[in-house]
Order: structure tokens, then C-alpha cells, then sequence
């Protein structure tokens, strides 16, 4: 492949929109916004194992298989010459997306996992779908098992804190918007990449989403200065505790995360 992939996963609400737009600033790097090449990825996995296998097998085309999947990426992004492309998608950290990966990518993946105590996503949410005039419980389904977009990611963040290897680089949303610099310089070493001057004062989206095709405007918004959004809900109490036992999951350091 002539594009190097990088892959940006994580749960949401973490910030995956502000560090693409901060790493865009870089002339050597691609990074969109959320991706479906996972989704095709799979699409086509799927497709050769079992609607068209009898055709490819019956054809003696089972090679195929393999240039199939792994041009979807470098077909997807053939309009970009940047040599670093930044793919997107919360469901990388997955095991069957991480075995597509090294299968038809790279053996040696190199993906970005985002993080925020979860009872922080949840508030963010619920604000979110408050300015969208929801007229539910703001916070309903957000931590029902399985649903989107909270609980599958958390699958992943959880495998991917399980797997005894050097693929995942994990960064805080606090770091990316109080630690800018020093985050970035660990990001740009984990990636084995010379690091990058970036401009914090003046954040630009590069690659904006049509928020209007997800039903949820104002959820890939940023501002062009680093700060967080004023907290404008409380959390039920009925979801404190859950919250707290996801959060000692999410991160090790908890206790003191929390204190600082």
C-alpha cells in the first residue's frame, strides 16, 4: 500500500473530531471524518465467507479474497496523495475488526483509543440530545447493553485494554484539551513520526460532517480554541455507580483521575 493507515477509535464524546481537526493541521496527514471502511471492510468479509463463497470457491478464485478487502481502504482514500491517512471508526478496537486489520492492512497496526470517564459522555450526551429537542429521558438506552454508540465502543476500549500488545496508544479528552502539546508529542512518537508544531489558538475543521445525515446536529462541532463545554445537566443517580464501576475498567488510574 502507498498510504500508511492510522487508526483513530475510542469511545465518543471524547474528542476524535477536535484531534482530527488538530492533526489535519499537519501537511503529511489525512484525517476525515468518521469512516465506513470498517463497515466495508466487514461488508465484504462477510460477503466472500458466505453469499458469494460458493461462487469464488466454485471459480477457484479464493486468492481474490484477500485484494478484495484490502483495497477498500486505498480505493476510499485514493483522492487523498497525503502518505498518512487517519481512518475513524469506534469499532476498530473489536476483535473481528482487529483481525481484518492485520489480516488485510497491516500485521503491526498502529490505533489511537479515546477515553473520557463515562459519566462525562454520558452528561455530554444527554446535553446533545437536550439541544436537539429530545423529548425522552435525556439519558435513556446510553448504557443498555450492546447499543451504539456507548456501549459497543466500550467492548472495544475493553478488549483493547486486555491485549498484551503495542498497537493502542489510549489518550484522555483532559489531556488532548489541558496537556495539548505534551499530548500530541506522545501521539507523533507512538506513531514513530516527527513531531509537529500545531496551532492550538486557531482550530479549523478541514473536513466538516453533515450532522444533519446522523439526525444529531451540533455532535462534530468544535471551537477553535481548546476548553471544554460547561456542564449544564447532572447525572441521575441511579447511574452514579454504574458510571463509577465502567470508569475503574476504562482507567487504572481512576482514584486519582478523579481527584485531580
Amino acid at each position: 500500500m502507498d498510504k500508511q493507515f492510522i487508526f483513530l477509535s475510542g469511545l465518543p464524546r471524547t474528542g476524535s473530531t477536535l484531534l482530527s481537526a488538530i492533526l489535519s493541521q499537519n501537511k503529511d496527514i489525512h484525517a476525515p471524518g468518521n469512516s465506513p471502511v470498517c463497515q466495508l471492510m466487514w461488508d465484504m468479509h462477510v460477503s466472500c465467507h458466505n453469499p458469494a463463497s460458493e461462487q469464488i470457491r466454485a471459480n477457484n478464485r479464493t486468492d481474490a479474497i484477500d485484494d478484495l478487502i484490502r483495497s477498500i481502504p486505498e480505493t476510499y482514500y485514493k483522492h487523498t496523495k497525503k502518505s498518512f491517512v487517519v481512518d475513524k471508526c469506534r469499532s476498530w478496537t473489536l476483535p473481528v475488526n482487529l483481525d481484518l486489520i492485520q489480516k488485510h492492512v497491516t500485521k503491526d497496526p498502529k490505533i489511537l483509543v479515546l477515553l473520557r470517564p463515562i459519566d462525562e459522555i454520558l452528561v455530554s450526551m444527554a446535553q446533545l440530545r437536550k439541544k436537539n429537542g429530545w423529548k425522552s429521558d435525556l439519558f435513556t438506552g446510553l448504557l443498555e447493553e450492546g447499543s451504539e454508540p456507548i456501549m459497543r465502543s466500550l467492548a472495544g476500549v475493553i478488549n483493547a485494554k486486555s491485549l498484551d500488545t503495542n498497537w493502542f496508544h489510549f489518550v484522555n479528552y483532559k489531556d488532548i484539551v489541558y496537556e495539548p502539546s505534551t499530548t500530541m508529542n506522545g501521539i507523533y512518537d507512538f506513531l514513530k513520526l516527527p513531531r509537529f508544531e500545531h496551532d492550538f489558538e486557531s482550530i479549523t475543521q478541514e473536513y466538516p460532517e453533515n450532522d444533519f445525515v446522523y439526525g444529531m446536529l451540533g455532535q462534530h462541532d468544535i471551537r477553535p480554541t481548546l476548553s471544554e463545554l460547561e456542564k449544564t445537566l447532572k447525572l441521575p443517580k441511579n447511574l452514579v455507580k454504574k458510571c463509577h464501576v465502567i470508569n475503574q475498567y476504562i482507567f487504572e488510574d481512576y482514584g486519582s483521575l478523579r481527584a485531580a
